[in-house]
């Protein structure tokens, strides 16, 4: 955790134009200014490191995304870094080297491997000293699409990151004749220490989409005087802004492809008629995106590495740390966007598939921004906010928490100020923004598992976890207790037992646990999908299920960087039963 009395640079405001800013810089006539994005990102991926050993080199890199020179946290030279490319069942040795003037480190997220390999310092590692390296070795023992990142201080915003395509050992697995590694992410010429600065000073500086009086006559207008003004005081009483989408935005954000901007437009091949399968990963630090690709019909055949049961859909949301594979099956020889635009609607990233290079399609404009309503707070769930109750809607009934939802003790503070009481189980919800927009979304609902529940033990325990905040202070925990002050959860090497997360807060979540699965479950309390990071929308309730079949101690944390950091993450410890360390 990076401690904030640290010295830090002052904070940059941006000085180019606000388009400029978010398409970033054209690749024409600035190339030799532009970052050197993975090389494996071009056709035919010549930049991808293959076979089981390889050599990792963490340094400073200067770039230039916005038309001011900056200084990325770059691996072998590139952002992002190079794409490993392995076989299911090798054991693979990454010698990872450290040029920088700070320890660094290297998480392998979603691979299942010993404690000590997981990268994670202060959790069996202990980090890369500057001028030091440290050899990774692990077994493969799964396939799928996967990444890396730092998880050390704010690196990841930086650069440091890259994708993982673990081939299974029967190549029939692919089922497309063309695979690309399509890698989302966020860039700012803030230093990320200064962003959480500012956001400790003012939650909502990024947030230029605050309501009005125009929006409070407009909603007058539609709604009638009465309803409107209730709303408006209720909402003012809650002390909340049914605008605040996202913490940090396009305000300081330029949205990337494979580390290239919209404007750069980063390219994927294809043939008429082929299988295309692209990998999606979020390696955003506090960017949820929605992506779509115009014209095409995307078809998910896998989530987190996992093959599911495809589906077919117009449109998905991917937040930090998840992946989803798609197929696609262009029958022309036409140009199509790959679109991502940023749930809170302030930017995109952009990139295009075609049969040629220097092929573009239409870009479409981003959608009208939607304000948070009680029923993305869980279809008209009851909330209590710091002395106020909502509407009280009823008993709960949860298959999972059959005795209802429980607040700890530590939930009442003023790390706290939302709580809600009865939170939506629902799977099929696609989110903010996504719904009822005319399209075919993707929702949890949808991810079907092509194999039935791994471990088939019912859950031996469950343990209630709420997401908890102050959205005025900057604060993020989990129930109530930040980092420094939190007990470590505590599982019994080889039980089965139930997570249950309840989000209390306005903001969308994605949870990750290393080291083990997450099997997420419906709501019935039944297995649905293996995950490894599962994002709780607001005002929800999720449950997954975990079989703690790795010794250690593992972090357990929001995939939001800030979040994190600041200090929505605790620690969990794998023992045998009654020999837990103190």
């Amino acid at each position: 955790m990076r401690n904030l009395s640290e010295p830090m640079g002052s904070i940059i405001r941006p000085s180019t134009t606000r388009r400029r800013f978010v398409l970033g810089m054209a690749a024409s006539g600035v190339a030799a200014a532009l970052p050197r994005a993975g090389a494996w990102a071009a056709a035919g991926e010549p930049g991808a490191l293959t076979g089981p050993e390889v050599d990792l080199d963490i340094a400073p890199l200067p770039v230039n995304f916005t038309g001011q020179p900056r200084i990325a946290t770059a691996i072998n030279g590139s952002v992002p870094g190079p794409l490993l490319r392995w076989r299911e069942g090798d054991e693979v040795r990454i010698r990872v080297g450290n040029r920088l003037a700070v320890p660094t480190s290297v998480h392998w997220h979603g691979i299942i491997l010993p404690a000590a390999m997981d990268g994670a310092p202060g959790f069996s590692f202990t980090g890369i000293d500057p001028g030091e390296s440290f050899e990774y070795r692990f077994r493969l023992r799964q396939n799928g699409t996967y990444w890396y990142h730092s998880h050390s201080g704010f690196q990841e915003q930086t650069g440091h990151y890259g994708p993982i395509v673990i081939l299974p050992r029967d190549p029939a697995q692919i089922g497309a004749e063309r695979d690309h590694v399509v890698m989302l992410s966020d860039w700012s010429d803030e230093d990320p220490v200064a962003v959480l600065r500012t956001l400790k000073k003012q939650a909502d500086y990024y947030n230029r989409h605050q309501r009005t009086v125009g929006d409070f006559l407009r909603d007058a207008r539609e709604q009638g005087w009465r309803k409107a003004a209730a709303d408006s005081l209720a909402w003012g009483g809650m002390r909340m802004n049914r605008t605040d989408l996202a913490d940090v935005s396009g305000v300081t954000y330029t949205y990337l492809v494979n580390g290239m901007t919209p404007a750069g437009n980063w390219t994927a091949l294809y043939r008429r008629g082929e299988r295309v399968r692209l990998r999606f990963i979020n390696a955003g630090a506090m960017t949820i995106f929605d992506v779509r690709i115009p014209g095409l019909s995307l078809t998910v055949v896998a989530a987190d590495g996992k093959e599911l049961d495809p589906v077919t859909v117009e449109e998905f949301r991917i937040a930090p740390g998840e992946t989803y594979d798609v197929i696609v099956k262009p029958a022309d020889e036409s140009a199509y966007t790959i679109f991502a635009q940023a749930a809170d609607r302030s930017g995109y990233a952009r990139a295009t598939l075609a049969p040629r290079q220097g092929m573009s399609a239409p870009v479409p404009e981003p959608d009208r921004r939607v304000a948070l309503s009680m029923a993305d707070m869980g279809h008209g769930a009851s909330t209590e906010h710091a002395g106020h109750e909502g509407h009280d809607m009823g008993p709960p009934s949860y298959a999972v928490l059959p005795a209802g939802i429980h607040h700890a003790p530590t939930e009442f503070g003023v790390s706290v100020d939302m709580r809600v009481a009865t939170p939506s189980a629902r799977l099929d919800v696609p989110g903010v923004g996504l719904r009822d927009n005319g399209r075919r979304v993707l929702t949890y609902a949808d991810l079907a598992s092509r194999f039935p529940d791994p471990d088939g033990r019912e859950p031996g325990r469950t343990i209630e976890l709420h997401l908890t905040g102050n959205m005025e202070r900057y604060l993020w925990s989990f129930n109530g207790v930040g980092f420094m002050e939190a007990e470590p959860l505590r599982f019994n090497y080889g039980e089965r037992l139930r997570i249950v997360l309840v989000n209390d807060t306005m903001m969308e979540h994605p949870i990750h646990l290393h080291g083990m699965w997450s099997d997420l479950e419906n709501e019935q309390g039944q297995f649905q999908v293996r995950k490894h990071t599962i994002n709780v929308l607001p005002g929800h309730l999720n449950s997954f299920r975990v079989t703690a079949d790795a010794l250690g101690r593992w972090p357990f944390h929001c995939h939001l960087m800030l979040h994190m950091e600041n200090s929505m993450f605790l620690p969990v410890i794998v023992d045998e039963e009654g020999r837990h360390e103190a």
